[in-house]
């Protein structure tokens, strides 16, 4: 099996609601549109970020474990300076993106901030000076 992850798929509540906050809130581009079902976007080179409806991701892979608080894990946007930080957590809040805290200077050296989508994933948002850090940026 290659060593990569081909698509992340986020079961969301409200399949327009995701779609008007990644679409029109982030200015992402969308490349598969089912309505009422999915939601597919590029979001690097062989790598797609799948919205899709909670019922039928269900119906599909199973019941949801349903957990009080954060899902348990992080999607992550890497970018090369603090200010990008910045701006890109600006332009989320202003999509609507719940802010999880200020971004901070890293004990790991880096910088970062998180949000939340309209369904509680938290992105981070960061700049990461080591070298796995900077083999992820374009």
């Amino acid at each position: 099996m290659d060593q990569r992850i081909s698509f992340v798929t986020l079961a969301v509540a409200d399949l327009e609601a995701s779609r008007r906050f990644y679409l029109d809130g982030l200015g992402w581009t969308e490349d598969v549109h089912v309505p009422g079902e999915v939601s597919m976007v590029l979001v690097g080179e062989h790598v797609a970020l799948s919205l899709w409806d909670r019922q039928a991701f269900e119906d599909e892979v199973g019941p949801i474990a349903a957990y009080d608080g954060v899902p348990p894990f992080t999607l992550a946007h890497n970018v090369a300076t603090t200010e990008e930080v910045d701006a890109i957590l600006a332009t989320a809040q202003a999509a609507g993106a719940e802010r999880v805290g200020d971004p901070l200077e890293r004990e790991w050296g880096g910088y970062s901030g998180y949000f939340a989508d309209p369904d509680g994933y938290r992105w981070e948002i960061a700049t990461n000076p080591g070298p796995i850090g900077q083999k992820v940026l374009p």
